[in-house]
């Protein structure tokens, strides 16, 4: 149970979401088969409840992955959400795990695998509806190729085109107040998976036909497998107003997804994803769920399951502290200052000057290219911040 006395216990303002799949994950890997029993998860959701999530999200194949006992589920979880206070803020479909998708989803060679996948699709928004979720996330795990010759990776990308058109249009038509997330990933399970980061995903909202419908779910460990900064990826998803949804984890570098809870891997990195979610010292800060999409490691036994769920929250809440700490530091604004950070919000072209008139500035060269930058001693501070050294 939650210690209200704890300065890191989470509380609802948190806005702390997981997926029934993450504490759900049976330790199952390409090596072994599970290591710990199934947990139910309407079971899973009172107990996220007890360590103070105030949120759960699933994959149709999580909560209901049999039809015949479809209704008696979705009513043990109806139950549970009224119980707990918890909301389903988000719903994905799992497009991904059965046979049939093995070769793609939504962009497989085969016709009828495509219309059998948009039909799971649109089922589940219905669901999603149900429930009051008003995110949608689409992780396109089997969409993309291992062989250069056997996807016509333009035809795949004109489908994915047309498949989030259609359940846009959809939504629109039932009424649902619903917005789709698409979350990038490189690599894993494909060789190469189609959006494999921020930039791309971007890219192929900017051509939909309700561009306005459809943002970004970025991942941490999915950003840091292809060597990227995730912090940056975000800050450029919320210059895009497109970080609809977003999934917390740790991971070690550019390696297999590793999913460990959130802090562990590049700590560095969590900070100043704490930061920019918080608004990097600026008003553009992200207002939704933070969600954690983790895997408790596999040599845990169940009780290692919810110490590793708490940890993710304790991690961002002791993140946070640091972070408003470091931004709120007089000797922080001053090093900020001495850097010439904000000087970057002022136009390199000013209000009513011309080209010819930068052309024809003059400037010292020399003196420019001996400037202090001092970020060394800027970041040094937060160093010291994100140690608790000051």
């Amino acid at each position: 149970m939650i210690d209200a006395s704890d300065r890191y216990a989470p509380r609802p303002e948190d806005k702390f979401s997981f997926g029934l799949w993450t504490v759900g994950w049976e330790g199952v890997d390409v090596f072994g088969p599970a290591s710990r029993a199934p947990l139910d998860p309407v079971e899973s959701t009172y107990r996220l409840a007890d360590i103070g999530a105030a949120a759960v999200t699933f994959h149709d194949d999580d909560l209901v992955p049999d039809d015949a006992t479809r209704d008696a589920t979705l009513d043990r979880f109806g139950k549970a959400l009224a119980d707990t206070g918890m909301r389903c803020e988000m719903v994905t479909t799992n497009l991904f795990s059965a046979p049939v998708f093995k070769e793609g989803g939504l962009t497989a060679n085969n016709r009828e695998v495509r219309r059998y996948a948009t039909a799971k699709v649109l089922r589940n928004i219905d669901l999603a509806a149900s429930l009051g979720a008003e995110t949608f996330v689409m992780w396109g795990g089997r969409e993309g190729a291992e062989h250069g010759a056997g996807k016509n990776i333009r035809a795949a990308l004109d489908r994915m085109a047309e498949s989030l058109n259609l359940v846009c249009d959809y939504v629109r038509s039932q009424g649902y107040s619903m917005r789709f997330a698409i979350e990038p990933k490189p690599n894993e399970p494909r060789g190469d998976i189609l959006l494999p980061t921020i930039g791309h995903a971007l890219a192929l909202i900017s051509e939909l036909e309700h561009p306005e419908m459809v943002g970004l779910n970025p991942e941490v460990g999915h950003e840091e497998m292809a060597g990227l900064n995730f912090a940056h990826g975000i800050a450029q998803a919320l210059w895009h107003d497109k970080l609809f949804h977003v999934d917390l984890n740790g991971q070690h570098g550019p390696r297999f997804d590793q999913d460990l809870r959130f802090g562990a891997g590049n700590l560095r990195g969590a900070f100043w994803t704490v930061d920019t979610l918080l608004g990097g010292g600026t008003s553009r800060a992200y207002d939704g769920y933070v969600h954690f999409d983790f895997k408790p490691p596999r040599a845990e036994a169940d009780d290692g399951v919810w110490e590793s769920a708490r940890g993710c929250m304790r991690n961002y809440l002791i993140l946070r502290e640091r972070v408003q700490a470091f931004r709120a530091d007089p000797e922080v604004a001053a090093a900020l200052v001495a850097a010439g950070v904000g000087e970057l919000d002022e136009p390199t072209l000013g209000e009513g000057e011309s080209l010819d008139d930068l052309r024809a500035a003059s400037y010292d060269v020399v003196a420019l290219g001996e400037r202090s930058v001092a970020m060394e001693a800027l970041d040094q501070l937060a160093m010291e911040h994100l140690l608790g050294a000051r």
